[in-house]
């Protein structure tokens, strides 16, 4: 009777531990962070595009993905300016940048990720700068990345300097298909 009852209570642990671990991968897998979710977004921009910007000028960007997966880097090629670097990862519930401006400052920016996990654009807002003097100077403020669809985006830089605004409007195409 006791090697019976035995075996009823380890096949009782055994089917709890089995629900217990389906039921924590189903919520870790529910429980993806926003942030992630817009992060998967901009990894999912790997590769070379080209487009023009607002004045018709020919303008190139290249996703990589960094560091483990961790980071994606862009390297943006503008009409009549240098490359410019700007970095993307998750930091907590947002996704943050730095920006590598050939002004030599780099602006730091933070976008909070819409609550449904819909993620048609990014809107990056100013938290500060390295070797920024004062926010008089000539800084990138805000970056708003449009996702239209896996071969499209808009890039709206917004270029503040002495309290004016700025945009720069890049429209991208996806080159490596």
């Amino acid at each position: 009777m006791r090697v019976g009852l035995a075996k009823r209570w380890t096949s009782i642990v055994a089917f709890i531990v089995t629900v217990a671990a389906l039921g924590a991968g189903f919520m870790s897998a529910r429980s993806v962070s926003r942030a992630q979710v817009a992060f998967e977004k901009l990894r999912e921009l790997r590769g070379s595009w080209e487009g023009k910007d607002d004045h018709g000028m020919a303008v190139k960007t290249n996703f990589k993905i960094m560091v483990s997966d961790t980071m994606v880097m862009e390297t943006l090629f503008a009409s009549g300016m240098e490359e410019m670097v700007t970095l993307y990862s998750v930091s907590g519930n947002d996704v943050a940048l730095l920006h590598y401006c050939p002004t030599n400052n780099q602006p730091r920016m933070r976008a909070v990720p819409p609550p449904d996990g819909d993620v048609k654009e990014l809107d990056f807002t100013f938290e500060g700068a390295g070797n920024l003097p004062n926010l008089e100077t000539g800084h990138q403020h805000r970056l708003v990345i449009q996702f239209h669809d896996k071969d499209h985006i808009t890039e709206r830089w917004t270029w503040r300097q002495n309290g004016k605004d700025t945009d720069m409007i890049f429209q991208f195409s996806r080159r490596d298909q």
